[in-house]
């Protein structure tokens, strides 16, 4: 079915490609789709339909034949006609039971009268049997199969700025860029086919003068250095400021226009008769494409249904290549500016039929076509009783156009129906965009090139390139779409929407059930709801709706236009698998010492230190003795570092967190809880006062960042007399912790370090030894470990320098570093809560044993009036500790698993550990409050569903006095 090669194509007749298609061998070329190397190999039945599972071959080509989905590995419902082929491509048909050709869907068809428009609400939306049918329905008509286990694939993001884009490369579109290069404009164009040219490069009705006039533009074009062309990327949407996201096969660009030209063109659409889906019917533009872009025959013999001259110049171009035309059938009663053609076309021995339609396609035996009943039009526009049968094995529709105008919708574009060009045009464009071509309701050739012109001159010199010249153009002198593209039957199968398999007589159902509204008519029929968007159906469906009310189109209006009219992958939504990853100025230090990491928030932490010979758990607890026995160290440098300074930086505390700091003592800190609005915890840290208008506080690791952008939107509402400084990645932290803590900080150190001057909960800034000198130092006695201990934040430069003077002189005590599980285990056997573990999305400070941090005789801070309201209502859970017996051996519960009480869920383990220090497993849980009594017992199901018992218990678990923090060693 390849027709001799010729000027202009898109094929590399020289690169041959092998694929596969429903376990049989084919062979295409270089630039071929996967419609058109099938088409092609003389393939008729490209896919099934979605509802009845009939046979359907090539409509459009352009970028609408959603049944012609195909499964290509892992990759689903992949538009074959539009896709290019690939070498070794294995592919095959969606939404079929069994093979294409032995598809046990098909006999849903038999049953069309049993499944009229809205069945499905009415005959299954019941409670006992609906999840049944939905089941049923959902394995009935998916389309491609998900391949949860591919490999993930990774695409780019990109950022572009221009003066003028254009949207569509066709004649209008080229001559809008030029015109706005001309004047200065930085001009990029954007086209989703492979190739620029648009119709300009099928649509040539055998006539020379305009494969010249394309290739002039085209020429033009590449020598213009103010021009760049993007083909293969189509613009997927439109965004305020004139963001638009253009899409290509392996990446988004993001491009921000100073202006933006839509020359998208329009969608041929297709006359609806009976039988219009079986295949080698198809719209005359996607013949045209099939001939001149691949060198594919697209029928042998073919009926051409027009009502414009474009269908004329397709019956031309049929001939040109050697393809019959047993005749030409004109809706309106005479051919009008089109006549030249027609007489060009007789005088080929074609029969041309002004005033007559196609009433119904006649099948063959193997389910194509093989034939047009024709009839003449009355004066009422039905078809005549007596008809003719004329035999074909292919019909092409050219009878009219919907305009491309989704991204004008999106924009705010105000839209009319004007009955010049039976189609909806652009009545009142927004700032900085502008329309030109079919879009703009110009069809001829010359008149196309003549808006473009005008377009690109008005676009550029809006945004300050030249000045404005051309106007917009008179009407057209022929409409070039038909109004009623339309025959009606007594038996169906007459399709307006290809997707969703929907019938003439279905939206006549709709209207007749109350679905009279454009939007309600589209919900309840799925009319424009599948794949190709309505591309081929929102404007029969339009006119079916007017016609059935009464109305004209414009009163019918149109469905809203969302972003994306075209469908874009996933992958290029999710884009690259950016995972930002932040890293401590210690990391070489820790990977000296064999840190093996996690990642916590979007830094990466020491979970552990790996010792040759020994296990994860055993590293782990080696590392929990050496903090409780002698001395560990560990780097805090992720928690998040803020400092208040000004006048009324204590005020500024007061509000944001629970606790009070206007009385906090200078040189001391207290413990912050921060909540939102309605009373959940949503951070904590520790708060330092080094000045009476100067405070220094941290943040959890994951919280850092959402912090400050909190405490400065606030500070920027409040207006406040005090200024926010973020030091998360300036200083390197560490925790120097152990009973002999004091002494190796002691031998670094000048500040008295006794209980009295430095007692517990004491900040102070001094200055530390290292090799080569003495650095500045912030120092606090916390203990988020139960020891011993000091936090140092030191400038990050400065870090490692600090971490290496501590290991030296921790040497003699064994020192060990320590990670995060251990960090996790020593804090657990205090029972000190981290918040988003042991809190969720609704914890309040009260469920949580915080109630003492709440200060609410403040005047106000967040979160406050909601706690107020909780107080007065019944707690539903609390947090307790549990414990199991010393020695205990059996299965111990997960994080997550549930309390059960009476066989009800009565609680969740929110953490749970070995304690080596206390020989137990210990754990926190929300309980049910009647369950959080010390002693009392509580069942949890373990994950294989099994029950084991743990006892409420007091916390600390570890040191319930406090005394190793307080006292001196």
């Amino acid at each position: 079915m390849r027709l001799p090669a010729s000027s202009g194509e898109w094929i590399d007749r020289s690169k041959p490609v092998e694929f596969s298609f429903e376990g049989r061998t084919f062979k295409g070329y270089a630039g071929d789709t996967i419609s058109s190397a099938l088409w092609g190999a003389d393939v008729r039945v490209l896919g099934r339909s979605f509802k009845y599972h009939r046979p359907r071959g090539v409509l459009s080509l352009a970028n609408h034949d959603t049944n012609a989905l195909h499964q290509w590995g892992d990759q689903p419902n992949v538009r074959a006609d539009v896709t290019p082929l690939v070498a070794g491509m294995t592919l095959t048909a969606v939404n079929t039971f069994g093979s294409l050709a032995g598809d046990k869907g098909r006999f849903l068809g038999k049953m069309a009268r049993l499944l009229p428009v809205g069945f499905y609400y009415k005959a299954f939306h019941t409670k006992k049997l609906f999840p049944m049918w939905e089941r049923m329905f959902r394995a009935m008509t998916g389309l491609g199969t998900v391949d949860l286990t591919s490999a993930q694939r990774t695409t780019p993001k990109a950022y572009d700025f221009c003066d003028v884009l254009v949207i569509g490369a066709g004649p209008s579109g080229l001559s809008a860029a030029l015109a706005a290069a001309a004047q200065g404009a930085d001009v990029v164009v954007v086209d989703e086919n492979a190739h620029a040219g648009g119709s300009a490069t099928y649509q040539i009705g055998n006539d020379t003068s305009r494969r010249r006039l394309l290739a002039d533009l085209l020429a033009k074009v590449a020598a213009e250095p103010r021009i760049r062309v993007l083909t293969a990327t189509y613009a997927a949407g439109y965004y305020k400021d004139h963001w638009i996201p253009l899409v290509s096969a392996d990446r988004m660009l993001k491009m921000r226009a100073a202006s933006v030209v839509v020359a998208s063109g329009a969608f041929e659409q297709p006359a609806v008769f009976r039988y219009n889906d079986l295949p080698g019917i198809m719209l005359a533009s996607a013949a045209q494409r099939l001939m001149y872009r691949y060198g594919v025959k697209p029928v042998s013999k073919a009926v051409v249904l027009v009502a414009n001259a474009d269908g004329y110049r397709a019956a031309l171009d049929l001939l040109a290549q050697g393809i019959g035309v047993a005749s030409v059938l004109d809706l309106r009663p005479a051919a009008g500016s089109a006549e030249p053609l027609a007489k060009l076309l007789r005088q080929a021995g074609v029969e041309v039929q002004p005033g007559s339609c196609i009433v119904e396609a006649l099948p063959g035996a193997d389910g194509l076509c093989a034939g047009a009943r024709i009839a003449t039009l009355q004066a009422d526009g039905s078809p005549s009783a007596q008809t003719r049968d004329i035999p074909c094995d292919g019909i092409l529709m050219s009878v009219g156009w919907a305009p491309a105008a989704n991204l004008l919708y999106q924009a705010g574009t105000r839209m009319r129906f004007d009955r010049a060009v039976e189609q909806f045009v652009p009545e009142a464009l927004p700032d900085g965009v502008f329309a030109c071509g079919r879009v703009n309701g110009v069809h001829e050739l010359e008149r196309r090139l003549a808006d473009g012109t005008r377009a690109g001159s008005h676009a550029a010199a809006s945004v300050g390139f030249g000045s404005p010249s051309g106007a917009a153009l008179p009407p057209e002198a022929e409409c070039p779409s038909h109004p009623w593209p339309i025959v009606d039957h007594p038996d169906g199968k007459n399709f307006v929407d290809f997707d969703e398999d929907l019938q003439f007589k279905d939206f006549r159902n709709a209207v007749q059930e109350g679905f009279d509204n454009i939007e309600l008519l589209k919900r309840f029929s799925t009319n424009g709801m599948g794949p190709s968007q309505g591309k081929h159906s929102n404007m029969n469906g339009l006119r079916i709706l007017a016609r059935l009310t009464g109305k004209e189109p414009q009163q019918v209006g149109t469905t809203t236009a969302r972003p994306f009219y075209h469908p874009v992958p996933m992958a290029i939504l999710a884009g690259r698998g950016f995972n930002p990853e932040r890293r401590t100025p210690l990391t070489s230090r820790h990977d000296a010492l064999g840190a093996r990491w996690m990642p916590a928030g979007a830094w990466q932490r020491p979970e552990f230190y790996q010792v040759a010979g020994k296990d994860r758990l055993t590293c782990i607890r080696e590392e929990v003795a050496a903090v409780r026995n002698s001395v560990g160290l560990i780097d805090v440098g992720t928690l998040g570092k803020l400092e208040v300074i000004g006048p009324q930086a204590a005020e500024f505390l007061e509000r944001v967190y629970t606790s009070n700091y206007a009385n906090l003592k200078v040189g001391m800190t207290r413990y912050a809880v921060m909540c939102d609005e309605s009373g959940v915890v949503i951070d904590d840290g520790v708060v330092a006062r080094l000045a009476e208008d100067h405070f220094y506080f941290t943040t959890t690791t994951s919280g850092a960042a959402t912090v400050y952008r909190e405490l400065s939107r606030l500070n920027t509402m409040w207006r406040l007399d005090c200024g926010i400084v973020n030091h998360t990645g300036a200083f390197a932290a560490m925790n120097l912790a152990g009973p002999k803590s004091r002494e190796v900080l002691a031998s670094l150190t000048g500040l008295d370090l006794s209980a009295a001057a430095f007692p517990y909960l004491a900040v102070r800034e001094g200055e530390v030894a290292v090799s080569g000198g003495k650095i500045p130092a912030r120092l606090m006695r916390v203990g988020f470990v139960g020891e011993w201990g000091y936090e140092l934040h030191v400038p990050a430069s400065m870090g490692g320098a600090l971490w290496d003077a501590l290991m030296t002189a921790g040497k003699a005590h064994a020192i060990r570093p320590f990670g995060v599980e251990a960090q996790r285990l020593l804090r657990l056997e205090k029972g000190h809560i981290i918040i988003s573990q042991d809190t969720d999305g609704l914890t309040t400070p009260l469920e949580v044993g915080m109630g003492w941090a709440v200060k609410m005789t403040k005047p106000f801070f967040i979160g406050q009036r909601s706690l107020a309201a909780i107080a007065k209502k019944p707690q539903k859970q609390q947090l307790a500790g549990i414990t199991f017996p010393v020695g205990y051996s059996g299965a111990v519960p997960l994080e997550c698993n549930l309390v059960i009480d009476g066989g009800d869920i009565a609680g969740r383990v929110t953490s749970i550990a070995f304690s080596p220090s206390l020989d137990r497993y210990i754990g926190l849980a929300f309980l049910r409050p009647d369950l959080a009594a010390i002693g009392t017992k509580v069942s949890i199901r373990l994950t294989d569903g099994a029950m084991v018992d743990a006892q409420v218990s007091a916390t600390p678990f570890y040191d319930p006095d406090n005394l190793k923090q307080k006292e001196a060693a």
